[in-house]
Order: structure tokens, then sequence, then C-alpha cells
């Protein structure tokens, strides 16, 4: 649950709102009566970070949390008694980001240990997304034992997927740190915290959350930024990246195109009044030069046109894709 919930926080951080999250949590470990602390998830043995809290929407909690549920609200083919709040409601100009932890192995993952989802199906899910119109672009990560089979499936474009473990390697919880000058020759995999009995957090979720606290909503780095800090030593496995489907360069993607709630409007000067109106054509009569025969445009005055219409595009493109990245939060003033 540590892992699911620090990703929560931190994209809520970083401003994209629950109307915008669609969270499943499997919530077994908050109220479980081995948990010394009732009602609370901590992202560390030390117990710094507390992630439940009361400022936290489960959309899909238990039981609803299968894989028919899941692909259902990626692909949108939901039941009309199905509240918008459980909805995913985007369109062709939306960037979405999935993250996936749990049980795994080679090509699936599993669903509160009674089925499995595969890399086929999600490869599948994202193209019924492609051919619908729900997405401009998607960013994959995904937390499980061999991760990085689960987007070896993928076909549709603009997905950029990144995993935590090679196949046929294990992806384990936070290693526990080590006292300096302390050279163990089998040094431990992982730690329990001893309070509850089990591991916390996994250990590249627990690398992703910590670079990402360093992050604001205003910040410029990018994925190429973020995939570069993988370091298979701390987080003891090895990190993939998979960016043949996806069409910008990584340098050129911020991380919060999908991390955070960015959105651009447009302001504009209050419209004249009529009086305003009246004298400005007046002065415009006064001035106006003597008319002349009309005749095919020049290359000159076409390519003026040209330009002018094109950075106008260009301009209101970049505002709704700005504003789209988090779904439909962008506005205009």
């Amino acid at each position: 649950m540590a892992n699911a919930l620090g990703m929560y926080r931190t994209v809520k951080r970083l401003g994209i709102p629950d109307s915008n999250i669609i969270l499943m949590l499997a919530d077994d470990a908050s109220c479980n009566p081995r948990n010394k602390f009732p009602a609370r998830v901590y992202a560390d043995r030390g117990r710094h970070i507390e992630l439940y809290g009361d400022n936290i929407e489960v959309d899909y909690r238990g039981y609803e949390v299968t894989v028919e549920n899941f692909i259902r609200v990626l692909t949108g083919r939901m039941d009309p008694s199905v509240p918008r709040s459980k909805r995913l409601l985007t369109d062709d100009r939306s960037n979405i980001f999935v993250y996936m932890t749990g049980h795994g192995g080679n090509e699936f993952l599993k669903f509160q240990d009674n089925e499995e989802i595969s890399a086929f199906d999600i490869a599948d899910a994202f193209e019924q997304m492609y051919q619908k119109k729900r997405y401009n672009e998607i960013f994959f990560m995904i937390d499980t034992c061999q991760a990085n089979s689960m987007y070896s499936k993928l076909y549709s474009p603009n997905i950029l997927a990144t995993g935590s473990s090679l196949v046929g390697e294990n992806s384990y919880s936070v290693r526990p740190p080590i006292p300096p000058n302390h050279h163990p020759t089998n040094p431990p995999k992982y730690e329990n915290d001893n309070d509850i009995g089990v591991a916390v957090i996994d250990s590249y979720t627990h690398h992703i959350l910590s670079y990402m606290e360093h992050i604001n909503k205003t910040s410029h780095l990018t994925m190429s930024d973020l995939f570069a800090s993988y370091d298979p030593s701390k987080i003891n496995s090895h990190p993939g990246v998979r960016t043949d489907l996806f069409n910008r360069p990584l340098s050129q993607t911020r991380i919060t195109d999908f991390f955070g709630g960015v959105s651009q409007v447009e302001v504009r000067p209050p419209p004249a009044s009529p009086n305003e109106h009246q004298h400005q054509h007046q002065q415009d009569q006064e001035h106006a030069p003597l008319p002349r025969r009309a005749g095919p445009p020049t290359p000159e005055s076409a390519d003026v046109t040209r330009t002018s219409v094109r950075r106008e595009v260009r301009a209101w493109g970049a505002v709704t894709i700005l504003a789209a990245l988090i779904g439909w939060a962008g506005t205009r003033k």
C-alpha cells in the first residue's frame, strides 16, 4: 500500500486534484489487526511520513480492485450506473500516468492473490484507449518482480514505459542502511518494520519518491533526468526504460508533464466600449490610403499571412496541450 499511496501523495502535492486521480487500493493494511498503528501507513521504518491520513480518496478498494475493473477504467467501458468519480474522463489531449505495483512475475501481475493481469492485457487495453482517442501520451510505471516484462508487449504509439527490474530479477523492499566502515559479505536485500512484521515500501518506488521530493510544479527537470538517477546498487535491481513508442525526446519531456498539474491561461485586454470603436473607425477612415485596383496576392503577402496563422495555431496548440496534460483542468480567462 505504501507504494501506491506514496505516488498518490506525490502527484497531489504537484497539483493534480483528486478529481483527476483514480486510486485503486487493496486497503488491507491500515486497519489490519497486526498493524500497531491503526489507520496509519508509513513510507519508511522510521515513520517520518504518514501516507494514509485524512486527505485521501480511494476510488476502488478491497474486492473492487479486480482486473476487469482496471481494464474497464482504462478503456471507458463502464456500466451507466458507475459514477463519474470512478471513471477516467480523458480525451486525445490528455496525458495519463499509470502506476502499478504488487506481486508479479514474467509478464504477469497479481490482483489480490486471486487473479492475474498479463502484459498482453495491458497492451490491448492501451490500444483500445488509442483507438478511442482516450489519451495524448501515457507514462506507464510498474514496480514488481520482473517488472520490465510487463511493458514488452506494448505496441500503441505515444507510450513511455519504465519498470523496476529485469526479467528473471526480483524487486526488493528498501534495504536497511549499512553503518559506515562496515562491509558485510552478504548484506541483507530488504528490511522489515519490526513493529508490524512486514516490509514497508519497495526500494524502486522509494527511490522515485525520494527524487520527486525535490521537485515542484515549476521544475524544468525532464524524464531524462529522472531515468539518469537510477542507481542499481541503491535500488537493488536493474530498472528499465522503453522509449521506442514515444515520439518526444526525453530531454524535452518534463517530469511535470505526467506528475504535475500545470495549466496555462490566456489573459486578454477588456473589450472596448462602443464609443471607442466609433472613434477608432473615424481615425482609420481619415488615415486610410487611396484604394488600389485589386490584384493577385504577392508571394511576400502570402508568406506573412501563412506565418501569422502558423504562429496563432502554434500558440493555441501549446495552451491546449498544456492545459490537457492533467485531463481537463485547464481554463481560459
